[in-house]
């Protein structure tokens, strides 16, 4: 099992919520993205498409593309699955994906010129 260390949920909820951000913080980050039964860039592939197809296109979609660059996603790869993605998610919603995205590599884009 990986051994991922997160904090976020104790830092922004831990007075207010402890339950929750311990739930957050060592079940869902803490054993369920460091299950080897799936390689992290499929993970991540999962969480981004599960968040395009619910509309959630915020912050914490933001955060997992930073992750997914950080577990390999390339800029083609993440160009492929925000495509395929917008024909079941919906065009709008890919739309708001390739901006973050656009953002988050935007040191490739800027490398590839």
């Amino acid at each position: 099992m990986r051994d991922i260390k997160q904090t976020a949920g104790r830092d922004q909820l831990g007075q207010f919520a402890p339950q929750f951000a311990e739930l957050n913080d060592d079940v869902l980050f803490g054993q369920v993205w460091a299950d080897e039964s799936l390689d992290l860039k499929t993970r991540s592939t999962i969480v981004i498409s599960v968040f395009m197809g619910r509309g959630l296109v915020d912050s914490s979609l933001k955060y997992h593309l930073q992750t997914a660059k950080k577990n390999g996603i390339t800029r083609q790869e993440i160009s492929a699955i925000i495509t395929h993605a917008a024909f079941y998610a919906g065009w709008p919603i890919a739309w708001a994906v390739f901006t973050m995205a656009q953002d988050v590599w935007s040191d490739e884009n800027q490398s590839n010129s």
